[in-house]
This record gives C-alpha cells, sequence and structure tokens, in this order.
C-alpha cells in the first residue's frame, strides 16, 4: 500500500474525548420525561412466589406502576444453546418460580430513579422457599433439588462418550489432574443500561450490546414491536466481556414499557445488581488424564468436562464444545475422547466470558503438562518441546476436528524464554531453596493455541469518500474499548492517503448499518477489518478510473500521492485531490457517488497462539503470592497496530491474572450470593500487577488479505495458566502438586500446613506448633 501507514504504533483516536470526559454512554443521554425502571429481584435462591403485593408501592409520589410477568405478558425466551429442550427456558420476569438470587420478580417505573427505588423496596414478595443446589456436582446426585420439574433433570445438555478400552494402548504413563475453572463475574467498567423513547410509529432504543442487531430482532420478538420500526443503536460503551452479547430480561422490559406506556424509560444498572444479575463466566469443572511414553510424548487424552450454567441455559450450556475443540492446545496429541455435561444450578446464568470455553482448555492442558512433567521429572519446558506440533504440519486438522491454519510454537517459546532469562531464573530458584529462604520463587510456562472468528466469519463493510475529501466507514463490528476507530481509520488511510483524522467510523446503528455480527470471539480486525479494506480497494478503484479519465491515462497507472491526492504516476501536475475526485464521482449518470458496500467472507477461523512466562515469589510462612514478572510473547499473525495489539495483552492478562490469584464469585449453600460488591468480590489493581514484557512472532493467516489473526482474548487465555503454574512451581518441593484458583493466601497457606502435615505423618513425627 502506498505511504502504508500499517504496523506502525499510531496512538488511539479515541482516547482525547474519554479522557476529556466527553464520551456519550447510555446513562449520559438525555431525554425529557423519561421514566426510571428499577427492577424488584428474589432475595431468595430457589421457592415458589406466593404473592406480589404492589399497591402500596404503586401509590407512592411518582410512581407509573408497579409490573409483573401477569401485567406484561411476554413470551418465554428459548434456551440460548441450541439442544437445550425448551422446559429450560427463562422467562423476562419469574413466573411462578425463582431460581436464583437476582432473579426479576417485578419492576416499578417511576418519575425519577429515587422515587423508583424507593417503591421498588415498598413491594412485598412472598415466596416459599424450596432446596437450592449450588454445586453441579450435586445437582446430579440422587435426591438433589430439580430446578425445571417439567424437564425432570438438572442435566440440560451433554455430548461425548466414555473412551474406549484402546485409548491409552501403548501408554507408558498416565496422570489424572481435577481442575477447577471457578466462577468468575465479568466487571466491565460500565455497567448494563438501556433506554427505550418512543417516535411516533417507531422506538428508538440505546442499548449496552456487543451485537446491536442481536438485541434488536430479539426484543423485536419478545414485545411484538415491528423490526422495521424498531431503531436500535450503542452509544459509547465501557467493554462487554462477551456479557453483554445477552439480551437481558431488564432491556426487554424497558423497551415493553415504553411501548405500552408511550413515554421513554430507562433503566440502569447498579454495581450491586450488576454483581448478581449480569451473566458470569468459567465454572467448569474437567478431569483430565494424559498418557504418554517414558520420554515424555504423549499419545492420548481424556476429558470430562461439567459445565456448570447457572439457573438458565444460554450460551454457557455450550462452552464444553470450545473446551473440547482446543482440548489438545499445540501438542501432537493423536488420540482423544470428550465427554461433558451442562447442568443447571440456583446461581446467577452462565454466558461467554473472555475466551468463553477456550480458557478452560488451555488451562487444562497446561496445567496437565506441568503435572506429567512433574511425574517424569523432567523440565516442563522439555516436555512441551517433545510435544509440539512441527511447523511444517500446518495446515492440521486436531483429534477434535480444529483446523489449524498456521503456526511455530517452539518459535514463540523460545522468545519467552530469552526475554525471561530463564535459566538464570531456574538458578536463583535453586539457590534459594538450598538456603532456606521462605520466600520462594515459581516459574510458570504456558503455551496456548486459540481459536478465533469461530463461528460468524462474515461482516459487511461500507467505505464512502465525501466532497470534503473526509472519509466514512461503516462496519458491523462493534467497538466498545478496543481501538476499532484507530484501526479500521488505520487500514484506510493506508490504502487511500487521506489522513486518519478525516476518517469517521460508524458502527452499532440498525439506521446506518445494513448488517453485522457484532464483537465477539476476537474477529473483529480479521473480519471486519478486511472488510473495511475490501471495500476501501473498492472506492480506490473507483477514484483510479475517474483521475484517469480525466488526465487520459490508464486506471492503473493512477498512484496514491501525498496530501491526500491521486495522481498520474511520474507526472506531478496531472493529480486531483479526494475531495475533487469525490465532487466529479457525484455528478456522474447514475452515480452512487464515490462509495462501495460488500459483504467480506473469510470462510475459516483463525488460530493465534504463543507462550506467556509468569514469576511469582511465594511466602511459604503467611502464603502471600507477590506477582513479580509476567512475559508475553503473541502471534497474531500481522500486526496492524502494535499499540492497540499491546492494550489488549495488558488487559487480557490483568483478568488471566485476576482469576489465577483472587477472583471468585461464591455462594452459601442456599444460594446466597456472599461476592456481591467489589469489597467482597476481589479484581487486579494496577498496584498488585506488573507490567507485562511484550515479545512477539509473525505467522500470518492465509485467510485474509491482512494475514491477520485475532488478539483480544489470547491474554486471558495464556496467562491464567502461566500464573498458575508459576505458584505451583514455587511449592513443588514442598510436596504441593496443586490447588485449585484462586491462589489466595489463605489457600496456600493452607496447602502448605497440609503439606507440612503429611510430610509429618510419613515421618511418624508430631503436629508442628501454630
Amino acid at each position: 500500500m502506498a505511504g502504508s501507514i500499517l504496523g506502525a504504533a499510531v496512538k488511539r483516536l479515541e482516547d482525547p474525548r474519554f479522557v476529556r470526559g466527553q464520551g456519550t454512554y447510555i446513562p449520559n443521554q438525555r431525554v425529557d420525561g423519561a421514566l426510571f425502571l428499577v427492577p424488584v429481584r428474589s432475595q431468595i435462591a430457589h421457592g415458589t412466589i406466593v404473592s406480589i403485593e404492589g399497591s402500596h408501592a404503586a401509590g407512592m409520589p411518582g410512581v407509573v406502576g408497579v409490573y409483573t410477568a401477569a401485567d406484561l405478558d411476554l413470551p418465554v425466551a428459548a434456551p440460548g444453546a441450541s439442544g437445550v429442550p425448551d422446559a429450560f427456558g427463562r422467562p423476562p420476569l419469574a413466573l411462578d418460580t425463582v431460581r436464583f438470587v437476582g432473579e426479576i420478580v417485578a419492576v416499578v417505573v417511576a418519575e425519577t430513579e429515587r422515587q423508583a427505588v424507593d417503591a421498588a423496596g415498598m413491594v412485598a414478595v412472598d415466596i416459599d422457599p424450596l432446596p437450592a443446589v449450588t454445586d453441579p456436582v450435586a445437582a446430579l446426585e440422587a435426591g438433589a433439588p430439580i430446578l425445571f420439574p417439567e424437564a425432570g433433570t438438572n442435566r440440560c445438555l451433554a455430548d461425548g462418550d466414555p473412551p474406549g478400552s484402546a485409548l491409552f494402548d501403548g501408554c507408558e504413563v498416565r496422570v489424572t489432574t481435577a481442575i477447577v475453572n471457578q466462577r468468575v463475574a465479568a466487571v466491565p467498567l460500565e455497567t448494563n443500561s438501556a433506554l427505550a423513547v418512543p417516535d411516533g410509529d417507531r422506538l428508538h432504543l440505546s442499548v449496552g450490546s456487543q451485537n446491536v442487531f442481536s438485541h434488536r430482532n430479539n426484543i423485536s420478538r419478545a414485545t411484538g414491536f415491528d423490526r422495521d420500526r424498531l431503531h436500535a443503536m450503542v452509544p459509547d460503551m465501557g467493554g462487554g466481556f462477551g456479557a453483554k452479547f445477552y439480551v437481558y430480561p431488564e432491556q426487554v422490559v424497558t423497551a415493553k414499557l415504553a411501548i405500552t406506556l408511550g413515554r421513554p424509560v430507562r433503566w440502569h444498572e447498579t454495581r450491586r445488581d450488576n454483581l448478581v444479575a449480569m451473566t458470569q463466566g468459567r465454572s467448569q469443572r474437567i478431569e483430565v488424564e494424559l498418557g504418554a511414553d517414558r520420554d515424555g510424548r504423549v499419545q492420548a487424552m481424556r476429558m470430562h468436562i461439567t459445565q456448570d450454567v447457572g439457573a438458565y441455559p444460554l450460551f454457557g450450556a455450550y462452552l464444553p464444545v470450545w473446551t473440547r475443540l482446543m482440548a489438545t492446545g499445540a501438542y501432537a496429541i493423536e488420540r482423544l475422547a470428550v465427554a461433558w455435561q451442562s447442568v443447571v444450578t440456583n446461581t446467577t446464568p452462565i454466558h461467554a466470558y473472555r475466551g468463553a470455553g477456550r480458557p478452560e482448555a488451555t488451562h487444562a492442558i497446561e496445567r496437565s503438562m506441568d503435572v506429567l512433567a512433574a511425574h517424569l521429572g523432567l523440565d516442563p519446558v522439555e516436555l512441551r518441546r517433545r510435544n509440539f506440533l512441527d511447523p511444517g504440519a500446518f495446515p492440521h486438522t486436531t483429534p477434535s476436528g480444529a483446523e489449524y491454519d498456521s503456526g511455530d510454537f517452539a518459535k514463540a517459546l523460545d522468545a519467552a524464554l530469552d526475554l525471561a532469562g530463564y535459566h538464570d531464573l531456574r538458578a536463583e530458584q535453586q539457590r534459594r531453596r538450598d538456603a532456606g529462604d521462605p520466600v520462594r520463587l515459581g516459574i510458570g510456562v504456558a503455551c496456548y493455541v486459540e481459536i478465533t472468528a469461530p463461528d460468524d466469519r462474515k461482516e459487511w463493510a461500507g467505505v464512502e469518500v465525501g466532497d470534503d475529501g473526509c472519509a466514512t466507514v461503516r462496519v458491523g463490528t462493534s467497538g466498545h474499548g478496543q481501538g476499532h476507530e484507530t484501526a479500521f481509520a488505520q487500514l484506510l488511510s493506508g490504502l487511500t492517503g487521506i489522513d486518519m483524522e478525516n476518517i469517521r467510523l460508524l458502527q452499532a446503528d440498525t439506521d446506518v448499518i445494513a448488517r453485522g455480527s457484532g464483537t465477539g470471539g476476537s474477529r473483529s480486525l480479521q473480519i471486519g477489518g478486511t472488510a473495511v479494506l475490501e471495500a476501501g480497494k473498492l472506492v480506490l478503484a473507483k477514484a483510479s478510473r475517474i483521475v484517469a479519465d480525466r488526465f487520459e491515462a490508464a486506471p492503473d497507472d493512477i498512484v496514491v500521492l501525498p496530501d491526500q491526492r491521486l495522481g498520474v504516476a511520474g507526472v506531478p501536475d496531472a493529480s486531483l485531490t479526494w475531495a475533487e475526485v469525490a465532487a466529479i464521482a457525484a455528478d456522474l449518470p447514475a452515480s452512487d457517488g464515490l462509495a462501495a458496500e460488500l459483504i467480506h467472507d473469510q470462510g475459516h477461523a483463525t488460530f493465534p497462539f504463543g507462550t506467556h512466562l509468569s514469576v511469582v515469589e511465594v511466602d511459604t510462612m503467611t502464603g502471600t503470592v507477590r506477582l513479580l514478572r509476567h512475559i508475553a510473547v503473541d502471534d497474531c499473525g500481522t500486526v496492524v497496530n502494535p499499540l492497540l495489539v499491546a492494550g489488549q495483552v495488558h488487559g487480557g492478562f490483568a483478568q488471566g491474572a485476576g482469576q489465577a490469584l483472587w477472583e471468585q464469585v461464591l455462594y452459601d449453600e442456599d444460594g446466597n450470593p456472599l461476592t456481591a460488591t467489589l469489597v467482597s468480590y476481589l479484581i487486579p489493581t494496577a498496584a498488585t500487577l506488573p507490567a507485562v514484557e511484550r515479545g512477539s512472532t509473525v505467522t500470518p493467516t492465509p485467510y485474509n488479505a491482512l494475514g491477520a489473526k485475532g488478539i483480544g482474548e489470547a491474554a486471558t487465555i495464556g496467562s491464567t495458566p502461566a500464573v498458575h503454574n508459576a505458584v505451583i512451581d514455587a511449592l513443588s518441593d514442598m510436596g504441593i502438586t496443586h490447588i485449585d484458583m484462586p491462589l489466595t493466601g489463605y489457600r496456600v497457606w493452607q496447602a502448605l500446613r497440609t503439606a507440612e502435615q503429611t510430610h509429618l505423618d510419613r515421618l511418624g513425627g508430631d503436629d508442628v506448633e501454630r
């Protein structure tokens, strides 16, 4: 590309308005006369609704109404995963039964938010409690409470078969590891919101969504409002992490009441509500068995997955499919058997969360590789080298059916080891052990490969240049912090020479975007970006024909020149500005101006990969874990903007380390949430995380013109097992082989004391005094 700036670390165009407080979020959108909606939520995890008494609340100042399921007559939403029986469907407001704390039983609408909050507190809800179950394994035991009696079981979806007897034939060594990916909360910076504004025969809906077309279509079906008259859009949005793909009951009810009342209605979620009502992630238990020869070459793998889906089966019921697909990771494992089951419990529903099934797969294989290495007395790095797929083996189809496009896994590992100074770290670790230092050093490695653009591989984009010389990009992706405004402008500027500041992005608005699949699965740049690039090429070709015609040249002789001009190669005076070309195009007969649109179909998923290495200190007296360093070498194919990649890696590491060390959603035995505030639900802060030391390798994909793969979820996938492995590595000489996440100080201290007592028991000694 002439004058291309692709690959340059261009600063984000979005940031100045955000740092100046000029972003526009749904709560900032001012609409005169808007009513406020506040949900009334169940405080019981499982029970039968006896009565809902809202008459007193309805008579309070400013209250427009109190509404229950009977008042709104909204249809039950079908389960969010194919194959789940309809009996597991979710009503927008609870009908006869509540199934988790936080489920909506009624809503209050009032003139002000304060009035609505006060009235919601006066709605009397009488619920006859039923036994609750919060553990998916316990939910399958005989006599467990059944959440959906008409279904007759808590198992909502299952697949796979037990391994045949030949699976581990020839394996001289077998190791089994039980791994828990605990339940975590998405905690986007901005909680959920919706604002519905009637306008004649139309309804304008501002909604927090990662796919505005999905929200529009689902809310249209639920409310019965004509889809073509429902305008949905997403203003600035503060993060999603997968949780904002889901169409929430509150959003449906907000739209329904705006239609019914003929007035604007808005709903803004509190943080406390967010931590019990927004969908959550992970909550998967995996038993992994590896079979290998005595040299450590893994020949077979067995997995059994139990997925907790919460009270209603949404996309979470389907997560084991992606875990199975990526089960063998970066390794040449020939035989695989996976069985899985998804189970309902009296907890907040599980949905996609950054990585959605793939972090669980990587964590399972990478922890298991460390367990196998310890069993064989091998360095975990050496074990991985012996099992990597060969760089010449691509494209490669894994036993699960994943079709890897390209890769060089050993190259990424070598780069990470060099950055870390691996041999020096091992020497320091041994020095501390020999000296009896109570602060142990741990080094953890995780080699990952993940799938991006795993399902919807098409995207729409349009490019238009106006007679002011500025370009407008329209695209069906939906940026909410990733830097799309910068990335797409950089792509088009590199192609056309139009200054990035003269390129604007329109997205996530059903009135101005023809179609779109939103942002998730790290699909946006490789598919949306390629769509923008291809549409831009059509515009450039049209412009080149106009310039060629003006100067009696061939279109192939037209080149992009500095100062936002197009001209004849080698003829300095034969050029036009983009503004001039656009003006000519607008006057051509039957012209649609200097514009083009298309749907790009990538046709394939792509498979980024890399190595993450964590260095930790563990105080064996207190159990305290301190993250010292984190090295990330990621390969996402061709990089358009390394600054944007760095942002995704740093953010992904924060969430991955957070899961490894701190984050966990907890319930008591009755289903009451114990982590409903950010005081009790711990998330990482800048003070607790080191800066990521980054490296990269570049292995382009053959499946798009950019050669780009996704990066948005890679660091979350690679960092969690790296941190986990580092903590276990620090304690491996003290009899510690595994500790479940999160590796809190107390949990590590408990494991150390247990290992100490086990050692004393073997020696026949007495317990130490403590």
